[in-house]
């Protein structure tokens, strides 16, 4: 098992960056719902909570979990939304950018707080002016704030698909949480796409051209 070390935070902190903020998102793949990003920075290691690991590797539960006592004890955190229409309007590629900048964004209003230094999952996002940036693939499995920034964006996700799921009951958002399942896709031939598809993802593109 690869839990996620504070080793970075640490030569960071040591270099003078105090407040040191972890960035990821969930959701980039599924065919409906929005992208979310979440940021957790923390500045001790008393904020460390035992447990926190990549989201994936965790259980809805677990989850649910560590991401109440994460934005508990954290030094400050913030989730950026960003919705189908905007992701069909922009791209999925700007659509994360835009949700890690609303992130960020939405934090240092919230808790009056500008990350020192962002640590970013993902090479090919982009930085987050004015702050300085380091962007790593599968940061989430081994740095502890962006493992966590990933546990509260995961929750965040989840728990709005659940909301849709009520809203669009024939699709099963509750527990497919947009992505292209068996029965997600067999209930998209049997009642069409709803308003929180991705229309420019296939095969719901496909669908959409279909049926114009």
């Amino acid at each position: 098992m690869i839990l996620p070390s504070l080793d970075l935070e640490k030569s960071l902190w040591a270099k003078g960056y105090e407040n040191v903020a972890g960035l990821d998102e969930v959701g980039r793949g599924p065919l409906a719902g929005p992208v979310v990003a979440g940021v957790v920075v923390i500045n001790k290691e008393e904020q460390v909570i035992e447990g926190v690991r990549d989201s994936k590797k965790l259980s809805e539960k677990k989850r649910e979990e560590l991401s109440e006592k994460i934005v508990e004890v954290s030094a400050g955190y913030g989730i950026g939304f960003v919705g189908s229409e905007e992701i069909d309007m922009f791209g999925i590629a700007k659509a994360v950018n835009l949700a890690m900048t609303r992130a960020v964004e939405e934090m240092v209003t919230y808790f009056n707080i500008n990350p020192g230094f962002l640590i970013i999952d993902g090479k090919a996002v982009w930085d987050i002016s004015p702050y300085p940036c380091l962007k790593m693939d599968k940061g989430d499995l081994h740095h502890y704030s962006i493992a966590a920034a990933s546990i509260i964006a995961k929750v965040a996700r989840d728990n709005l698909m659940k909301e849709y799921a009520a809203k669009y009951p024939n699709y099963g958002f509750d527990s497919n949480v947009g992505y292209g399942t068996k029965k997600h896709l067999e209930a998209i031939q049997n009642y069409g796409i709803c308003d929180i598809h991705r229309k420019s993802f296939h095969p719901i593109s496909n669908f959409v051209v279909n049926t114009e």
